[in-house]
């Protein structure tokens, strides 16, 4: 006996009464899923369909798979019910078991546009570009190819899979082209050239499709710090006031806007698009913090912060906290790091990884190394690469060299793959301790065994460890037989160490060199006038000085700054 309509309506909507992740609606659900148990309504495919969905909202894929199997146990396969299951997974991130349960879709029904849509997802999240192949190949041969959405997810597999001409191909051949269709292109070509990302919108205009809030917010991102760009960007905003866009992207385009003027340098206008805003949600707000973090103003970030919280009552997300971190830092200011390290673990966010390694730079720069340390060590949250050069940095900043190459092996044993930062993390944490042989053991084996190629920063470092070791002799013999021109980073680090250990013949030597490379500098006159000063030649000083003067160079003031 079918169901009646209203019934069927009703469970239908399940899924949207649930908000995604939010588990204080599961009673909810799960008193639903027993009703429907105990009053024998559960023959139908689309409830199966719902409750599958509403358990994906709630990411608990686990439980909608347990519906599925009891589905699959007293039903023949429906495309409905597999479909349901392929959307739980793939909204969780669950991409292989996304494409598994096609391929036994595959074995039993004929799969869809959606299907075939949510595949394509999974394959592009996975890289995959054969299986990406195959579900092209697929759609093709069931007649899909001029679907839209299909499409559009074969677009991005290919972009993802670095096949754009491929991409390109399609978005061609495609008969009716979307706004998501043209958003899926100039989103995959924005870090390339601008020129073609402009004649890409303007094509698309010409073909009679609106830019919509996705279009603006991503040309928005395309705008640098050049004249070019600025210009573009202040026609992007004098568009969008034009056309009013309402919805909840507003805030999104808003964010877009502050950080672009941010990257132009011009902090008065992401200012004033900030204090334009008649709402202000969490976007919002993590873009102007962040503006006034790379801006280097970092008591203001702090400020904000706190007017977020207190004043217009909003949550921090895990970006806000990940974006105010390095302004704490800055300042050193460790009552207010633990205050962000409180909201963390109280907003549960305790366990995301890049939130983490903030923590650890945070209190590694605030003097806290066991806080930092503590952090390290738990055991509940997942650890990358970052995680431990921020801790190898944190030991070589507090002089503990030794367990940086500790926590180094460990990780070479794991078999990690070096970067430069990483390499140049445990080098510096070597020279700061007087680590100059542990040091150089690690240099060699970084360049012969890791494919580490020596950067003008590795090299700076090596010559500063062995010059603060006293091994001036090695320090000059390792800037010889470097592959490039020594620049006047290294000859400032060997002319620092010859200082130190009062070498006055390879003081001139690496001051000549220094020079040479910087002539247009200050610092460069400065370190010249400082080495002549403490051989008492204050004739040669006023000459320096003398020079300066007549090339209209001035020493950047000093500055310090005490906080309670």
């Amino acid at each position: 006996m079918p169901l009646p309509a209203r019934i069927v309506a009703a469970v239908a909507a399940l899924p949207r009464l649930f908000h995604q992740g939010d588990h204080r609606s599961l009673p909810l659900l799960l008193k639903s899923h027993a009703l429907l148990i105990t009053h024998g309504l559960f023959d139908n495919a689309c409830i199966f369909s719902s409750i599958i969905s509403a358990y994906s909202h709630l990411r608990l894929p686990s439980l909608a798979l347990l519906v599925f199997r009891q589905h699959h146990s007293h039903h023949l396969p429906d495309l409905i019910v597999y479909n349901s299951l392929l959307s739980a997974f793939s909204r969780n991130h669950l991409f292989c078991q996304t494409l598994s349960f096609f391929r036994r879709l595959r074995l039993r029904l004929s799969p869809d546009h959606f299907s075939l849509s949510i595949a394509a997802k999974a394959a592009a999240e996975l890289l995959d570009l054969p299986t990406g192949r195959f579900i092209h190949s697929l759609s093709t041969r069931l007649g899909y190819n001029a679907d839209t959405v299909l499409s559009n997810s074969l677009m991005l597999m290919y972009f993802r899979c670095e096949c754009p001409r491929d991409a390109r191909v399609l978005f061609d051949e495609l008969p009716l082209k979307s706004v998501a269709s043209w958003n899926t292109l100039i989103s995959e070509l924005a870090a390339g050239d601008a020129l073609e990302i402009c004649q890409l919108v303007k094509q698309m205009q010409t073909e009679g499709i609106k830019p919509d809030s996705f279009t603006v917010s991503t040309l928005l991102t395309t705008c640098g710090a050049d004249n070019w760009s600025q210009k573009r960007g202040k026609e992007l905003h004098c568009f969008i006031l034009r056309n009013s866009f309402n919805g909840e992207l507003d805030f999104h385009i808003n964010a877009c806007l502050i950080d672009m003027y941010c990257k132009a340098r011009r902090m008065d206008l992401a200012k004033h698009v900030f204090n334009e805003m008649d709402l202000r949600n969490v976007v919002a707000w993590t873009a102007m913090i962040a503006a006034h973090v790379e801006h280097g103003q970092n008591e203001e970030a702090i400020k904000l912060f706190r007017e977020m919280v207190l004043s217009n009552g909003l949550l921090p997300n895990k970006i806000t906290l990940v974006s105010v971190l390095p302004a704490v830092a800055s300042l050193a200011s460790l009552p207010n790091g633990k205050q962000m390290h409180g909201f963390a673990i109280r907003l549960g966010f305790n366990t995301e990884t890049s939130l983490n390694n903030a923590l650890i730079d945070m209190y590694s720069k605030c003097g806290s190394i066991d806080s930092a340390r503590c952090i390290f060590d738990d055991e509940s949250w997942k650890k990358d690469v970052i995680s431990r050069r921020s801790m190898i940095s944190c030991y070589g900043i507090h002089g503990r060299g030794d367990e940086a190459i500790a926590l180094f092996r460990k990780m070479t044993s794991l078999d990690f793959k070096f970067d430069h930062i990483t390499s140049l993390s445990v080098l510096s944490a070597c020279a700061k301790s007087g680590l100059a042989i542990e040091g150089l053991e690690i240099y060699n084996a970084l360049v012969k065994n890791h494919g580490i190629t020596p950067t003008v920063e590795i090299c700076s470092c090596m010559v500063d460890m062995l010059g603060r070791a006293g091994m001036l002799d090695h320090a000059l013999h390792f800037i010889q037989s470097m592959q490039f021109t020594p620049p006047a980073s290294v000859w400032g680090a060997l002319l620092a160490a010859s200082v130190i250990h009062n070498d006055e013949k390879l003081q001139q030597l690496s001051y000549d060199f220094l020079l040479k490379s910087e002539p247009d500098k200050p610092s460069s006159y400065v370190s010249g006038s400082n080495l002549y000063a403490l051989s008492q030649k204050w004739d040669i000083v006023d000459q320096f000085r003398a020079r300066m003067k007549e090339q209209g160079l001035k020493k950047t003031s000093g500055s310090s700054w005490i906080t309670s």
